[in-house]
Parts: C-alpha cells; sequence; structure tokens
C-alpha cells in the first residue's frame, strides 16, 4: 500500500533553518527516521494510524524509546509498538546496542591519539554521541589494524609498471626503552600503468640508513615493485645505494628542491640571489639539449669566482638533470619531491597532536590509515600523468652503470 506523506519537507526544512539551531542536522535526522518508522509500523499493521479501514490486522500501541548513535549525534528513536506481535527495524538497528559503522573513523582516531576511555567519551559527547564502550574501542581499533596491514602489505605486480617512484622520511617520536627516541618512517610513492598515483609502502625504522632503506626497498620489489625508470628523492646515501642495488634498471633523480638548499651552504650568503637564479635558469629551458647547454654555462660563470661551488655543481650533473631525459610535459613532476613534501605535511597534520607515539606499532596504526586514505583518494581522482607520456618515458633507455664503489657498498651494509 501506498503510505500519504505526514510531513511536508520544504516547511519543515525552512522552519529548521529559520530556527538555526546547532542541531539542525542531528534533528532533522531524527525526524526523517521517526517517520520512516511510523510508515513502516502503519504498512505492518495495513492502514495509517488513526484511520478506520477494513484492510487493518493490527493497531499501534504506543512508543519505546531507543538510543541510535550515527556521525550527526546520538538520536532518540520512538519505535512504534504493536497491539499484537512485536514491530523492530532490522534494517536500522540491532536487538542490543552498537554504533554506526561510519563512526570507525571518529573512534579510531580517538584509539590512535592514546586518548584514555574516559577522555574519549568526552570527545565523542562533544560530538553529539553519548556513550562509548570499550568494547567499542577495541573491535574497531583491531579492525584499523588489519585494514592498515592488508594495505601495507598488498601486491603491487597487478598495478605495475610504476614508471616513476619518489621516497622520503620522516623523523617521529616514540617512547621505548623509558626514554622518548626519534625514529624514521619511510614513505614511497609511484604512478601506477593507469596514471593514478599510489602510496606503495611504509616502514618504521630506528635509523635512515643504507640497511633500513635496502629492507624497505627489497620488500617494494618482492610485492611486485617493477618497471620503476626514475626513483626521485632527497640525497640520503643509504637511499640512493639501495635504489641502486634493488632496481638497476632506474635512474636517480636529485630532488632540485633539496639540491638548491644543500648548494646554498657552500655559496657566500650575499651571492646566493644571484647563484639560485643561475641554477633556476638550467630548468626553465624548453629541451634537454637546452638544459645540459644551460648548466654548462652556468659552471663556467661560477668558475673563476666560487670554484666550490663549480665543482659541485658539475659532481651533480647526472643526478641533478635525469629528469632531461623523459618528455618535458612531466618535468614538473618528477623533478622534485615537492609531491611527496605535500603529503609529508598531511601526514605531520595528524602525528603533530600526538606528540609522542607509544610504541611504533601506533605509528603504523596512524600513519598507515592516513597514507591509506590518501591512496583511495588518488584511485577515485584523475590521473596524475596521461597514458601517452607514460608509454615515451617508459620507452626510454635510463641503463645506468653499476655503482660498487666504497661508499655505496658501506651503506647498504650499514
Amino acid at each position: 500500500m501506498t503510505v500519504k506523506p505526514s510531513i511536508d519537507p520544504a516547511r519543515l526544512l525552512e522552519e529548521q533553518l529559520a530556527q538555526a539551531s546547532p542541531d539542525l542536522l542531528r534533528e532533522l535526522l531524527q525526524t526523517f527516521i521517526n517517520v520512516l518508522l511510523s510508515a513502516e509500523a502503519d504498512a505492518v499493521c495495513g492502514a495509517e494510524y488513526g484511520t478506520v479501514s477494513p484492510d487493518r490486522v493490527n493497531r499501534r500501541n504506543g512508543y519505546r524509546r531507543r538510543e541510535f548513535d550515527t556521525r550527526a549525534g546520538t538520536l532518540d528513536v520512538a519505535i512504534p509498538k504493536l497491539r499484537t506481535g512485536s514491530y523492530f527495524p532490522e534494517w536500522l538497528l540491532q536487538r542490543r546496542k552498537r554504533a554506526e559503522r561510519a563512526l570507525t573513523s571518529v573512534v579510531a582516531t580517538c584509539y590512535l591519539l592514546g586518548v584514555s576511555t574516559r577522555r574519549m567519551d568526552k570527545l565523542v559527547q562533544s560530538l553529539g554521541i553519548t556513550t562509548l564502550s570499550k568494547s567499542q574501542v577495541s573491535e574497531m581499533a583491531t579492525e584499523l589494524d588489519a585494514h592498515v596491514e592488508e594495505f601495507r602489505t598488498r601486491s603491487l605486480a597487478e598495478s605495475g609498471p610504476f614508471t616513476f617512484v619518489a621516497a622520503d622520511a620522516l623523523v617521529l617520536k616514540v617512547r621505548e626503552g623509558g626514554r622518548v627516541v626519534g625514529v624514521h618512517a619511510l614513505v614511497a610513492t609511484g604512478v601506477d600503468a593507469d596514471g593514478h598515483r599510489q602510496v606503495l609502502g611504509l616502514q618504521v625504522t630506528s635509523s635512515e640508513d643504507g640497511a633500513g632503506w635496502l629492507a624497505f626497498f627489497r620488500d617494494l620489489v618482492a610485492r611486485g615493485l617493477g618497471g620503476v625508470k626514475l626513483v626521485t628523492s632527497d640525497a640520503h646515501v643509504g637511499l640512493v645505494a639501495a635504489v641502486a642495488a634493488t632496481l638497476p634498471g632506474a635512474s636517480w633523480q636529485r630532488c632540485r628542491t633539496h639540491y638548491a638548499a644543500n648548494l646554498m651552504t657552500i655559496t657566500p650568503k650575499a651571492s646566493w640571489p644571484w647563484v639560485k637564479a643561475l641554477l633556476h635558469s638550467v630548468y626553465d629551458q624548453p629541451d634537454a639539449p637546452a638544459v645540459h647547454a644551460q648548466f654548462d654555462r652556468v659552471v663556467d660563470a661560477l668558475a673563476e669566482k666560487f670554484p666550490a661551488v663549480a665543482e659541485h655543481l658539475e659532481a651533480n650533473r647526472a643526478d641533478v638533470l635525469a629528469f632531461a631525459k623523459f618528455p618535458k610535459e612531466l618535468w614538473r613532476q618528477i623533478w622534485s619531491n615537492n609531491p611527496n613534501e605535500r603529503l609529508n605535511r598531511e601526514i605531520r597534520r595528524r602525528t603533530d597532536v600526538v606528540g609522542i607515539f607509544p610504541d611504533r606499532g601506533s605509528i603504523i596504526r596512524l600513519v598507515g590509515a592516513v597514507l591509506a586514505e590518501q591512496h583511495d583518494d588518488w584511485a577515485e581522482g584523475r590521473r596524475y600523468l596521461g597514458l601517452d607520456v607514460l608509454a615515451r618515458s617508459h620507452a626510454v633507455d635510463t641503463d645506468t652503470e653499476e655503482v660498487t664503489n666504497e661508499l655505496t657498498l658501506q651503506a647498504i651494509t650499514a
């Protein structure tokens, strides 16, 4: 049977907006749910409430109140009672107390921050949710841990090849052995075969050395990372050596932003604006031959006045200009680690609230959840790189000489 509308939505919305109540969403949601329950009860009875009908098979007999937790707050739901039998909205509630599944994100965040159950209750009450049990916290935290672990260990083979990869590390504080120590969260991102960015991996190590980076990249390769043509990062010796050891067919691009900061340290302060302008002029060229030609002119211009700066540039030519082998359309995306720096800032925004983590597992939990969320956003968004330019990039010959000098060997075995 068709149930006649019992409210005028337009008039109700107008009244609520006119009142400008801070609980507008909660009140609207509560009203609509109660109307739906009433309509369903009428359908069970065979006739509308308060009407006489030969089709009626049951009658209403008041209401029983139940609290229902939602993202909008705890709602006071009025469930109609029947004279004969019982009515219970299985589509909305269970016969025991539960929170809406979407509340998981709120509870999980509280859990990640190491907030006590008492403080957590106060927080969710400020959101309009009246109670929160320890079992709910435990259950949702377990669910989150499983999700993060599945994300961190997923296979990468189906999404490859990953033509471009970027890697970086963040220093976070954790309590270990009764003291606060710094640990490194190693993060890698890449561009998959469909042109979308992906978060490839996350690991927490005691130090940002060769052993940590080598284990990190070995894990990525074991999970299916392949087809890498270029890795962009800062000039961490351990990272560069690990890339050479695990991805022998890949070139390495030294982040232009970090390199400029390194070059500034050996340049007289008064002359840095001029040197910086010369360095930037290299990146403003229209094609690869022009980039190398301008680089030569910059080195020549600095050789007489600042020989140390010129030597530094010449020694790092191949690493600073690795981007020039690839199509110009994507130079901005591959010549620096700035895209990963933006991701790092989002991680920092979440981790700064915590300050000092209770253990390494909590770092994996929070940072992993942030990365998984960002990964999903990238997957649902537009392509980061076009398929045509990716195909042309993957055809670029990037064979590099095997790095076997003493410094590299020390970094790998550190």
